[in-house]
């Protein structure tokens, strides 16, 4: 009788501490998920951010392009500006000298 008793406790014990492992184990299996699930938030966080940097330099490139073309036609236009009162002063010198 005390042999049986002695293998029953000794299987009793077994057998919890093998549900004691095994929660141990699915406790780590868990970690591990949610560990791989915010691993593969962070690539997705990353390749979005990259995406959007790209998408922002073509932007910023083309702000850069649409400012330099503006700049230069302002300069156009005041070379037009300049030329054209260039023109009216020369034509007020030609017409004082006509006049008596």
């Amino acid at each position: 009788m005390k042999q049986t008793l002695m293998v029953l406790l000794a299987s009793v014990a077994l057998v919890a501490c093998n549900k004691e492992k095994q929660a141990i184990e699915d406790n780590k299996d868990a970690q591990e998920k949610s560990l791989n699930q915010q691993k593969d938030a962070v690539d997705d966080a990353a390749k979005a951010a990259k995406a959007n940097a790209g998408a922002n330099a073509d932007v910023n490139k083309a702000q850069i392009e649409a400012d330099k073309e503006k700049a230069k036609a302002q300069l156009d236009a005041e070379k037009k500006k300049a030329e054209a009162q260039a023109d009216a002063e020369k034509a007020q010198v030609d017409a004082a000298k006509k006049a008596p």
